[in-house]
């Protein structure tokens, strides 16, 4: 199993990859010192099956007096009427200040229960147990917890970083395969802009990645972490260096939120948004028009969506655009390559977006 810390001052918190590692979440809890007596977990109706009993046994063994709540699995969740279930499950757990909230899923639960975690009793400690692919390698780590606007992803949300991430490699082999490789495109992402190598490394590995060779799988997501831990420790709150992280995002989560919540899978989304950017950067940051195919090859070969959705420039996409939470004084902060592994930010009108991809 590999380990690291996030470095925060006084939210630092450890990081566990590895095969088995669900089982040991409870003593793992207890070492990162989550105290509590009562805890909840938030998962989804798809995981509970393959894994709420387990990760149950292991902290009931370590002391916690749990329940636990399943909501719908999919984006749907994201929503008031679903964070108000999980308000009213924490009330009937009659958890305090110093008990704990354990989301066991995906990105969607890790946002809800994240996000309940945040905003009950003005916070209460969180433990983040991913389970697929684009939790394990993105979404868990950085504090980021939110709930969706009709009109908008991610739109109402709050920052609540973790007592604890527990990723269990292992998880990853019940994922379908869509679900699989969507998650890629985070793990693509943290090579575009800040680990040219790695772009080498997916290009050889990505064969055996798919066929979610273990070894490999702890790999890639532990060095995914890694990168993403170097940015947040050095900017939490996403004043500079973090924006780099939204590369692909921008108009990932325009199409997410213009297509209907669930018509994409995030990931897919923001692949084709990095492909989007992609031609941005050879626009506006002399991205060379070479690097630019090698990304988008490899974001196909991991069986990723590169187009633009038909119709995509909608009344709908435009506003989910102009609603992003980069915008400012009339104009997005966009990220751009100027190379493989190395980014930058850029203001851009939405016209001028717009017109570079018609």
């Amino acid at each position: 199993m590999r380990a690291f810390r996030v470095e925060l001052g006084l939210d630092a918190h450890p990081v566990h990859v590895g095969a088995g590692a669900l089982d040991q979440t409870g003593r793992l809890a207890r070492a990162a010192g989550v105290a509590a007596r009562r805890a909840l977990i938030v998962t989804d109706s798809n995981v509970a099956r393959l894994y709420g009993e387990r990760a149950a046994v292991s902290l009931k063994a370590a002391g916690f007096a749990l329940r636990t709540l399943e909501v719908a699995a999919g984006e749907q969740s994201k929503s008031f009427a679903t964070l108000e279930r999980v308000y009213d499950a924490i009330v009937d757990a009659e958890l305090d200040r110093s008990s704990a909230v354990f989301a066991l899923g995906g990105g969607v639960v890790g946002d809800l229960a994240g996000f309940a975690a945040a905003t009950y009793m003005r916070g209460v400690p969180l433990v983040q147990i991913p389970t697929t692919m684009v939790a394990q390698v993105d979404s868990a780590l950085g504090g980021k917890t939110a709930v969706n606007h009709p009109r908008a992803k991610n739109l109402i949300g709050a920052f609540h970083q973790p007592r604890l991430i527990v990723c269990d490699v292992a998880t990853l082999a019940s994922l379908p395969e869509r679900e699989f490789r969507e998650g890629l495109a985070e793990v693509i992402k943290y090579g575009a802009i800040m680990d040219a190598p790695m772009i080498a490394d997916l290009e050889r590995d990505l064969d055996s990645i798919l066929a979610r060779r273990s070894d490999l799988l702890e790999q890639v997501v532990a060095r995914s972490l890694t990168h993403k831990a170097t940015v947040v420790s050095a900017d939490e709150r996403e004043s500079g260096l973090r924006k780099t992280l939204n590369f692909g995002h921008t108009i990932g989560h325009a199409i997410e939120a213009s297509a209907g919540y669930g018509s994409y899978f995030h990931g897919e989304a923001v692949a084709i948004g990095m492909v989007a950017a992609a031609r941005l950067s050879s626009k506006y940051a002399g991205f060379s028009a070479d690097e630019a195919s090698r990304l988008q090859r490899l974001i196909e070969r991991a069986g990723l969506p590169t187009a633009m959705p038909a119709g995509w420039h909608s009344d709908d996409f435009l506003r989910a655009l102009g609603l992003d939470k980069k915008r400012a004084a009339g104009a997005i902060e966009f990220v751009l390559l100027d190379r493989l592994g190395h980014s930058l930010t850029k203001s851009l009108p939405s016209d001028d977006i717009v017109s570079s991809l018609s």
